[in-house]
């Protein structure tokens, strides 16, 4: 779960400049005398874009033409016109057009694809009549993307297959040694995630299905992380923190008061386990033990307990904080996995008035409304980050699927499309959206560390698992960004053996060099439900899963 403070504010141009016309008033004594001696700076030109904020999909051989009031003192350009990148100066032509009020800079060798630079304006410049310009100005450039295939192209199902075993590798290669579980990140060291090993442990039949391990490797890597969680694992009333360290079993503090029990990361975990249960049902003792095991970890959560004496479940207990955080699970977002699993239980079951009132908030959760020309059946205006629609589908199929307050196919489907359709559009003025560069869920930020991105909260940062676990929603969609992201920008964004890096942003530009658990392991399993519906299908075979989810009054097929 992404539980962020989202400190949101407006965002400004990441490149800012200074522009200045006949009609800016000068202030200070030196533009005064710039102003009324008639040198002032007017437009840049780089390649045919004029006048702009900053400058993207410039060409790697560049033009920049500077345009001024009166013509310029040539020997005050070098040291006063320059092209920059990091601070540092280029090597550049100098040439003049207009009797010198046109300076034109030429870059001596060819620029890099995607890459920012920098023209800068010193104040220093002087007229041919010797009078400083006497303010500096600063403008950006981005180079544009090198369109060339970055690998050789593959058929979109040879492509399919390489995405999921590399970006299997993060759990497979990447996991904790002594626990077995997934690390919350790349660089996390002996910090696992409990809700990303539950989406972990659903790509293991993916990656036995696929060939990319055997089913005795995968049995063996789900019982040793079982094993820890049972053994290890501090429990709260059968639930789990957040995060644990994977060597001891002990809590990590995921905030101030959040040290205990996390009800909504519990469900994922739970989510994933159920489906191994069901894909190990052979009769071999070892199947049978974990199944056994499996099943002793859900039954001990106690759902009810987390009621808190209320109609509706609670996130957080703490041992030390008791209920202080007071964070109900309510709808609409990622949380929808914590009541079927809450309703689903054995011992530990809870009623139809607790999902009504707590998480569809007695039909509050609605929406309604048109984005981007689609009309949201559930949640936030145009629909919050995308993964919302991500992990609580990875076993809980929405196709067929409805209760008194949603088709749940009509709102995966829609909230995916207004994120896409959002980029698309893109208003306000991004690099590189486009219909095959898209998507918006919580994930990595250069600018604040980590943000749910999403239209509301849009910084320029998009995340290849937004449209990659989008495949069952909007396929074509989210092969063009497959291909894009692999094809086009695969020597930045591809990490090869953990698959695509967490985010990026073109506009800056900025290339993610780390990975996250509960970005990385959705992507392996909702192209399988895509592909086969695998997971799907043994997620919603558990006899609990369909018990419990008839019981909070939904139809599907499965149950």
């Amino acid at each position: 779960m992404k539980k962020i403070v989202l400190a949101i504010a407006c965002i400004s141009w990441l490149f800012s400049c200074t522009k200045i016309n006949e009609t800016t008033q000068l202030r200070g004594s030196n533009l005064d005398q710039s102003a009324a001696a008639g040198f002032y700076f007017q437009t840049l030109q780089v390649d045919n874009q004029t006048g702009q904020f900053a400058y993207y999909h410039i060409s790697v051989n560049p033009i920049f033409k500077l345009q001024f009031s009166k013509p310029v003192d040539t020997s005050s350009v070098s040291a006063n016109i320059q092209l920059k990148e990091n601070s540092a100066a280029l090597p550049v032509n100098y040439s003049y057009e207009s009797n010198n009020s046109v300076v034109v800079m030429q870059p001596k060798s060819t620029l890099t694809f995607l890459t920012k630079y920098a023209v800068t304006i010193g104040s220093a410049l002087k007229s041919a009549t010797q009078i400083a310009l006497g303010v500096s100005y600063m403008f950006n450039e981005v180079t544009t993307i090198d369109s060339t295939d970055k690998f050789p192209r593959i058929s979109d199902s040879k492509l399919l297959n390489l995405v999921q075993k590399n970006t299997f590798n993060y759990f497979w290669l990447g996991g904790h040694p002594v626990s077995g579980m997934a690390r919350e990140r790349s660089t996390s060291g002996d910090l696992v995630t409990s809700g990303g090993t539950g989406f972990a442990i659903m790509s293991v039949p993916v990656a036995i299905q696929r060939n990319f391990i055997t089913r005795a490797e995968g049995l063996e890597r789900v019982m040793k992380i079982a094993n820890f969680l049972d053994v290890n694992a501090h429990k709260y009333h059968g639930a789990f923190a957040h995060w644990i360290n994977g060597a001891t079993g002990a809590t990590i503090p995921f905030s101030a008061h959040d040290d205990g029990a996390d009800l909504v990361e519990t469900s994922y975990l739970m989510e994933g386990l159920l489906t191994a249960r069901q894909y190990f049902n052979g009769s071999d003792s070892s199947e049978v033990n974990l199944r056994k095991l499996i099943n002793k970890l859900y039954k001990n959560v106690e759902w009810d307990w987390f009621r808190n004496g209320q109609n509706t479940l609670y996130w957080h207990w703490s041992p030390n904080y008791g209920w202080d955080t007071y964070q109900q699970v309510s709808g609409w977002n990622e949380a929808l996995i914590t009541y079927v699993m809450a309703a689903a239980s054995p011992k530990h079951t809870i009623d139809s008035l607790t999902y009504a009132n707590g998480w569809a908030r007695n039909g509050a959760m609605k929406n309604g409304n048109t984005y981007y020309g689609v009309t949201l059946p559930l949640g936030p205006s145009n629909g919050g980050p995308l993964f919302f629609e991500h992990y609580s589908f990875l076993g809980i199929n929405p196709n067929g699927l409805t209760d008194v307050y949603a088709d749940y196919h009509q709102q995966t489907f829609a909230h995916t499309l207004i994120n896409y359709n959002y980029c698309v559009a893109n208003p306000k003025r991004f690099n590189g959206y486009s219909d095959s560069c898209w998507g918006l869920t919580a994930s990595d930020d250069n600018l604040s560390g980590y943000s749910a991105h999403e239209p509301n909260n849009d910084d320029g940062v998009l995340t290849p698992t937004a449209a990659l676990s989008s495949f069952p929603y909007t396929p074509d969609k989210s092969m063009a960004a497959l291909q894009f992201f692999y094809y086009k920008l695969g020597d930045k964004l591809w990490g090869g053996v953990y698959g695509f890096r967490d985010a990026f942003n073109l506009t800056e530009p900025w290339f993610d060099p780390d990975y996250l658990a509960i970005d990385q392991m959705p992507i392996v399993v909702m192209i399988e439900n895509y592909r086969s519906s695998l997971i799907w299908n043994l997620f919603m075979s558990g006899p609990e899963v369909k018990k419990g989810m008839k019981k909070l009054g939904f139809n599907s097929p499965y149950l």
